[in-house]
This record gives C-alpha cells, structure tokens and sequence, in this order.
C-alpha cells in the first residue's frame, strides 16, 4: 500500500478548541499508510501582502506552501467566528491563491461551531476560488459542536472517515 500524508488545518488558534480535538480524533483514526500531519502555524502567517508575494515570500508563507505541497490530501476543521471563516484561517489561504497550492487538492472541509452555517458556506466558496478539490461528500457541518464534546474536550459523537471520502 502506498503511503499517503494528509494536512489537518484548524481555523482556531487555540489548541485545546473543540476544532484541534475533531482533527485529533480523525488522526486517531488513520489507516496506517497515512502520514497524518496537523499543521499549528497559522498564528506565524504574516497578513497577506501581494507585494510581498513574490518568488521570496516570508519564511511562514514558503513553510505552509511547502506542507500542502507535499500533502497528497487536506482536511480543515474551522469554528464560525462572527458568522464568518476566521480571520487567521482566510489569511493563511489568501497565500495560497497565486502559488496554487490547493488547485486540484482533494479537500475535505468540517466546520464545528455553534451554528456554523455561515462561515460553512464561505469556505466552500472560498475552497472553490483556490481550486480545491471540494464535493459535497468532502464536507461537514457539526453544530453544537460543544454538546458534542465531554469535559475533558474530547469528542463523544462518532464521526467517520469514510463520510469525508477524501
């Protein structure tokens, strides 16, 4: 079997968010020929510049390109901060239009808050424009997220793979 790596991003910045813990259970689940990678630099992402993107971009922007490169697979869980993607998580795709990063990607896109319905619909746009490898059966919506969650953070509802299809 060949070996695959997949790129788990969170929108939240804060580890112990309920986003950093669905990504988590989901590494727990991977097959054993799965390089599984959950990538922590968003917050060192510099905010986007287009006159700074050129063939020297800052050392965070080169590192996050580098990483989606060699993912063969991306998986973003992102939480809905005022009815919209976080600012962080928009950011750090931003860089990723002129590099092509994401074009052709297979994506799969959770988004876990409270209603999350919003920043979900952006994301599948925002996911489109970069040429993300996005079908309905890539995506997810989990309200309530925290109901979903015991006291220790860890997540009690049974999310699958194979309902990612990625």
């Amino acid at each position: 079997m060949q070996t695959k790596n997949i790129l788990a991003i969170s929108g939240s910045l804060r580890l112990g968010s309920s986003n950093h813990a669905i990504l988590r259970a989901l590494g727990q689940m991977m097959p054993p020929n799965i390089n599984y990678n959950i990538y922590n630099g968003i917050s060192e992402i510099p905010a986007f510049d287009p006159g700074l993107d050129n063939d020297t971009p800052p050392v965070a922007v080169t590192s996050f390109r580098k990483q989606l490169a060699e993912a063969d697979g991306i998986i973003i869980c992102t939480p809905e901060y005022a009815y919209g993607v976080p600012g962080a998580l928009k950011n750090a795709l931003d860089w990723t239009v002129s590099s092509a990063s994401f074009s052709g990607k297979p994506t799969a896109h959770i988004t876990a808050s409270t209603g999350g319905e919003n920043a979900h619909e952006a994301m599948i746009k925002i996911l489109g424009a970069i040429d993300a490898k996005l079908t309905p059966e890539t995506t997810l919506l989990i309200q309530f997220v925290r109901s979903k969650m015991d006291a220790s953070g860890n997540v009690t509802v049974h999310i699958q793979l194979k309902d990612l299809k990625l």
